[in-house]
């Protein structure tokens, strides 16, 4: 009973916001009544998703994909560098800026030059694009996290004769756990975004971005905004998931902080 009260008060918040939210667009639109807005009431939205469920779907389904594979292999490749770049000196010297410089590179930039290498009909161009957006901050906190433990905590491990992995994987790995979550909650809403934005550059047709700028070009902002729901959501979806991950990984964590 108490773990359900706890959960309700957690999710009871941010619903009524929403609702609140919904409701007064939907009252605000329907006072002003705007002759060509561009932003239709969440009624004509939710009638566009129905209208076009299957569109939508398979659409969802495209980028799904994309955002999911990406997201995963740019979430390895961070954490991964994370680890060289902790352990060799040699690896910090060179992945470090090199993640900078190409983290300054705009997706507009990225996009039409991965097209070009992959295909513009090829997945793999945008999935290039998603993991160099997730590959950066996954890799700055997870380093980050690495990088900080208890002094005293590396220095009894040294005492009994622990080794550089053997630290790495029982003092270094466990203090960059809260810094990689963070992380990966943050790039669950990076990967929509360069995903959608890199179909405005290429991919399939029938795939969100493309439904969004072919809807909007052609003034059906209500199937354009459908399809922005659709994105939306899954990116809810996937910081959920992130979410219940770092519970279930972490629950000495959130136990300390519960303790504090």
């Amino acid at each position: 009973m108490t773990a359900a009260r706890a959960l309700l008060r957690s999710w009871l918040p941010p619903v009524v916001a929403a609702l609140i939210m919904f409701a007064g667009w939907e009252a605000l639109l329907a006072v002003l009544n705007p002759d060509g807005f561009v932003l239709p009431p969440p009624s004509r939205i939710g009638s566009a998703v129905a209208e076009n469920f299957e569109t939508i779907a398979t659409a969802t389904g495209i980028t799904g994909f994309i955002i999911v594979t990406g997201l995963i292999a740019g979430v390895v490749a961070g954490a991964a560098a994370a680890v060289l770049v902790t352990a060799f000196r040699s690896a910090n010297e060179t992945i470090t800026p090199l993640a900078v410089a190409v983290n300054a590179v705009p997706i507009i930039a990225l996009a039409p030059i991965f097209n070009a290498w992959f295909g513009i009909l090829s997945p793999r161009s945008n999935q290039a694009v998603v993991v160099v957006l997730v590959f950066f901050p996954v890799f700055i906190n997870t380093t980050r996290g690495l990088g900080q433990p208890e002094p005293s905590q590396v220095e009894l491990m040294e005492s009994y004769g622990a080794g550089k992995w053997r630290i790495m994987r029982e003092v270094r790995i466990p203090n960059a756990m809260p810094y990689f979550f963070t992380a990966l909650k943050l790039a669950t809403s990076l990967a929509v975004i360069a995903a959608i934005v890199a179909e405005y550059f290429g991919g399939r047709q029938d795939a969100l971005g493309n439904v969004i700028t072919n809807s909007a070009g052609l003034t059906r902002y209500d199937d354009a905004w459908a399809a922005v729901l659709a994105g939306s959501l899954v990116g809810i979806g996937l910081y959920a998931i992130a979410a219940v991950l770092e519970r279930l990984i972490m629950p000495w964590y959130f136990a300390a902080r519960k303790a504090a």
